[in-house]
């Protein structure tokens, strides 16, 4: 998936803007957002939610992944291969192998998962009207396009925006969930 420039410009000034953030502060700031996140409905209503194994800067999710199982839910982390992303069911984190991008994924073996009731998308930015920017490669908007299913951007509130140019193909969130604020979008 291509990015305009002006895309690239905004990615590259949220990545630097969240990357400057202690990590003291972002430990505090995830844990806010988890604890918001864990209040909604939505997540103690859904059976299946697929999640992300937070990386660098990200809102950390770790303690919510092992939180979700422990709830007994069915849990499931994007794996990337040729080119194309699946979500596959975990049990716990110790059977995860490193990825294409580094990233701790399930193993080629594990159950593809296709019917989530939330999936969670790591956000480098957004705006209050649910539009994202990620990484740039559009894995996540591919594989949301055409799902039926509640889509929750976390984010720090430092990273929401007044506006995000959009491209064909992007994928609005439903929800995006900050230290300080749950915005329904839709």
């Amino acid at each position: 998936m291509t990015s305009s420039p002006e895309k690239a410009a905004l990615r590259k000034h949220l990545l630097e803007k969240r990357d400057s953030t202690s990590f003291d502060l972002m430990e505090i700031h995830s844990q806010k957002i988890i604890s918001k996140l864990m209040k909604t409905k939505v997540i103690s209503e859904a059976k299946s939610i697929g999640c992300y194994y937070s990386i660098g800067s990200e809102v950390q999710t770790v303690e919510l992944i092992t939180h979700l199982l422990e709830e007994k839910k069915i849990v499931s982390l994007p794996r990337i291969s040729n080119g194309m992303m699946t979500f596959r069911k975990i049990e716990d984190l110790t059977k995860l192998e490193k990825g294409e991008f580094d990233i701790p994924e399930p193993k080629d073996n594990a159950q593809v998962e296709e019917k989530h009731d939330v999936i969670l998308v790591p956000c480098v930015g957004l705006d209050n009207e649910g539009n994202r920017i990620g990484y740039g490669a559009g894995f996540y908007d591919k594989y949301l396009e055409k799902k039926d299913l509640i889509k929750i951007g976390l984010s720090y509130s430092k990273q929401i925006v007044k506006t995000i140019p959009i491209s064909d193909g992007d994928v609005k969130m439903d929800w995006i969930i900050t230290e300080k604020d749950v915005i329904k979008t839709s």
